[in-house]
């Protein structure tokens, strides 16, 4: 299966659920992007090698690339491999000059390790069909509907979409794609999805 490379492309606090943050992953010469939902902890371990800030004390991120490195372990490329109930996994391809081993991890610790290790990310073609968004100039289209979940539990929304009509949603959904609000998005998404089905 063909792998697609992703990039870090935005991360903000989430509107929707309090202590969370939308991670926004974006496909390398291309225009669609992967909104994932992580925790804050996961989130700053990821702004702070962004941000090439140094803390105290190592994160618990730092400390696994330490460790990793003392043995002679890198880290070769981050995968999401799979979508199930709206939860994305993710992989670590690890060498250390004598084998590659993959090691399951959440898609936010993966994330956050493959910053420090500047490693590659990568996804599959299923995967940005299923959850992706594309953005087309100033128009955009939503692929296939997904439950929009963190990676432990689906977000508990705070928006009212249900009493909206078609088009106010659609201006709503313009608005948040400007704002670069993916995680409002794809609330705004799934509700559209969802009436078009019923």
């Amino acid at each position: 299966m063909k792998k697609i490379k992703l990039d870090i492309v935005g991360l903000s606090y989430s509107q929707t659920q309090s202590g969370a943050y939308a991670l926004v992953l974006g496909e390398v010469n291309g225009r669609r992007r992967l909104p994932i939902i992580i925790g804050g902890f996961e989130a700053q371990a990821i702004a702070i090698e962004i941000e090439k800030m140094t803390p105290s004390r190592p994160l618990t991120h730092d400390l696994f690339k330490s460790f990793a490195e003392s043995y002679h372990i890198n880290v070769q490329e981050v995968i999401i491999y799979n979508l199930i109930d709206g939860i994305f996994y993710a992989k670590l391809l690890c060498n250390d000059g004598k084998k590659t081993v993959e090691i399951d991890a959440r898609t936010s610790d993966a994330i956050a390790l493959s910053v420090r290790f500047e490693c590659p990310i990568y996804t599959y073609e299923f995967i940005l069909a299923t959850a992706g968004i594309i953005i087309e100039g100033n128009d955009f289209v939503f692929l296939e509907n997904i439950e929009t979940s963190t990676e432990e539990q689906a977000i508990g929304t705070t928006l009212n979409l249900t009493s909206l009509t078609d088009e106010e949603l659609k201006t709503r959904l313009k608005e948040a794609l400007t704002e670069e609000a993916y995680e409002k998005a794809a609330k705004i998404r799934d509700e559209l999805t969802k009436r078009k089905s019923s």
